[in-house]
This record gives structure tokens, C-alpha cells and sequence, in this order.
């Protein structure tokens, strides 16, 4: 087995903005840190030979074959910097004895305010107003949009992120109806309605999704349910994109169903987001023709990303790799393998 030093961390996909928020975390000199540019896999993760804890990002693939290299190597503990965990087979890990941790909130808010933001854009057609300007052209001609006031808006997952979302949309006057396995008592004094995922795609001008990706949530927007839905209906995704089957949207947008989209996640985005493509052909076929689309928005995966997210993310990584040297994990950090029960 080979040799560990306990205080030595292989972060990969470790972009620049990540060293200025962990430098800034207190304590952070008793731990050395080697940044890996590259993303986590199978044929990277000798990389992290000799390092206690690995810090893998959201598209890192830590399957069966990386986890045994990872263990091989010396690695115990996978501090991930984010909420989701289905890039992890949790259930290898724990058979190899590795703990897994994350970070369960920052900034809720953060995300919450993205998912508003490009229901406005999309709504009032704000970037294709930009353009205009720009090439001196000032016509309103079909940049009419609606109002936000007496939408209903159907708020799929009312945890953090959900709950604050619900706030936001009460505030414009919306009518908030929502779906989650456990009903959040905060949203319902709010005002909020609890419905069936039925009613959701039946009633909502607008869906927001703010679920987990599981089993159960992969491509819960899929043909079935999208023809369910409203003619025009916005789709807004700010979770994970394994939600959303893209064949299906990409069809309920030619077909009319669909009438707006706003992506800050997609269920390709592995091997594009977070790199810069602008030098490639991007050959995935299905993301190049969201693009072309005038009523859909795509952006790389930021909904997150603001001082107050990373600094978070930074500071509970590394408190959670001092309490697992000590001994003592967080278990509320800690994920778990749960098996699925028939």
C-alpha cells in the first residue's frame, strides 16, 4: 500500500479561482494542496498517488475503476466540493472503506436568484434586445414579453435553493405551487401550494426544477410529461441536467410546446463545461442545435458561482478534511450509501 502524508489533498478540475478562495480559508497552511487541472477519472487518478484526500468537482468521474486506483494510491477521503453526489459510486467506496463528504449548502440563494434571472431574460428577451442596440437598431418589434405578476410557477424541490426561490416569485406576484417528497414547512406559510408532479406540468406557466439527480428524477422531463404540459410553457433547469431528456425538449421546441428553455445545466456536460471549446468543433450534435433556437438560453454551469458560494464550498472542504483527520467526520456531511429497497 502506499505511503500517505495526512495532510495532502489532490484537487482536480482546479481552475485559477479556486487557489484565490482556499488561500483564504483559516488554517489552510497545515494542509498542502496540489492542484490538477485535469478532470478526475479512470486515467487520471494515479495523479493523486500518495494524497489522503482527493477534492473532486461536480463532472469529475468517480466511478468503480477510479475509486480502486484512488484507494490503491492511499486516498481515504473524497471531499467534494458540491452538493450532488451522483458522480460517485457511493456504494464502491464504502465497500473500500473511503468516506465521502460534501458540502451540503452555500448560498442557496445564489442559484435561487440565477433560476429568476433567466426566466426575465428569456420572458423579455433580453439578450436579443442587447444585440439590437449594439448593431444601432432600436425597433421593439417582437420583444414583447409577459408579466411575471399571477404566473403560476411550479417549483419542483423545496429545500434550500427551492424555498428561497418560492420567496423571490411570491414577491413578483406569481402563484407558487410545488412538488417534493417532504413538504417544507417554511413554504407552506409562505403560501405555497403542494400538489402532485401531475398538477405541475398541468398547471405551471412556468417549472423550475431544484431536485436531486436520482434513479427516480433521471429525464423527469420527457415526452410523456412534456405534452402534459401548457402550449408555451418556460422550462427552467439550474440542478442537474440528467433531469431533462434533451431529445424530448429539442422536439417540444419545434413543436411549440415548449415556448421558452433556460439550461445552466445539460446531461452532456462532462466533457465541455468548465473548459474553454472556443478553438473546437463541438460535435455534440444535440447541444449545437439548442443553440440555435431564439427562445432558448444555455449557459455553462454558473448559477453557483459567486464570491460567497466558493467561499463557502472552500471553508467546508477543508473543515471537513480537519474533522475526518481527527477522527470525529461531520456526519451531516457525511454521504452514505443507501440501498434502493424493493
Amino acid at each position: 500500500m502506499a505511503q500517505t502524508n495526512n495532510n495532502k489533498i489532490a484537487m482536480f478540475s482546479a481552475k485559477k479561482y479556486w487557489d484565490k478562495h482556499f488561500e483564504s480559508v483559516s488554517g489552510i497552511d497545515k494542509y498542502k494542496i496540489t492542484n490538477i487541472d485535469a478532470q478526475l477519472n479512470e486515467n487520471t487518478a494515479s495523479l493523486a498517488k500518495g494524497h489522503t484526500a482527493v477534492c473532486p468537482f461536480v463532472n469529475d468521474v468517480v466511478d468503480d475503476k477510479t475509486l480502486h486506483i484512488l484507494h490503491q494510491g492511499g486516498t481515504r477521503v473524497l471531499l467534494l466540493r458540491s452538493t450532488g453526489f451522483n458522480h460517485v459510486n457511493l456504494k464502491v467506496a464504502q465497500d473500500l472503506g473511503m468516506t465521502v463528504m460534501h458540502v451540503p449548502g452555500y448560498s442557496p440563494a445564489s442559484i435561487a436568484e440565477y433560476a429568476v434571472a433567466m426566466m426575465l431574460t428569456l420572458n423579455r428577451r433580453l439578450i436579443k434586445a442587447s444585440r439590437r442596440v449594439f448593431e444601432g437598431n432600436f425597433e421593439l418589434s417582437s420583444l414583447d414579453g409577459f408579466e411575471m405578476n399571477g404566473k403560476t410557477v411550479g417549483v419542483c424541490g423545496t429545500g434550500n435553493i427551492g424555498m428561497i426561490l418560492c420567496r423571490i416569485l411570491m414577491g413578483f406576484g406569481c402563484k407558487v405551487i410545488a412538488y417534493d417528497v417532504r413538504e417544507n414547512p417554511e413554504c407552506i406559510k409562505m403560501g405555497v401550494k403542494y400538489v402532485s408532479l401531475e398538477e405541475i406540468w398541468a398547471q405551471s406557466d412556468i417549472i423550475s426544477l431544484h431536485v436531486p439527480l436520482l434513479k427516480d428524477t433521471k429525464h423527469m422531463i420527457n415526452p410523456t410529461t412534456i405534452d402534459k404540459m401548457k402550449n408555451n410553457v418556460m422550462i427552467i433547469n439550474t440542478s442537474r441536467g440528467g433531469l431533462v431528456d434533451t431529445k424530448a425538449v429539442i422536439k417540444g421546441i419545434k413543436s411549440g410546446k415548449i415556448g421558452y428553455l433556460g439550461l445552466d445545466v445539460y446531461e452532456e456536460e462532462a466533457d465541455l463545461f468548465f473548459e474553454d471549446k472556443s478553438e473546437t468543433i463541438i460535435q455534440d450534435d444535440k447541444l449545437a442545435r439548442l443553440t440555435t433556437f431564439c427562445n432558448v438560453l444555455v449557459t455553462g454551469h454558473q448559477a453557483w458561482f459567486t464570491n460567497k458560494s466558493l467561499d463557502e464550498i472552500c471553508k467546508t472542504t477543508i473543515n471537513n478534511f480537519a474533522s475526518f483527520l481527527s477522527g470525529n467526520a461531520t456526519k451531516a456531511n457525511v454521504v452514505e450509501y443507501k440501498p434502493i429497497s424493493n
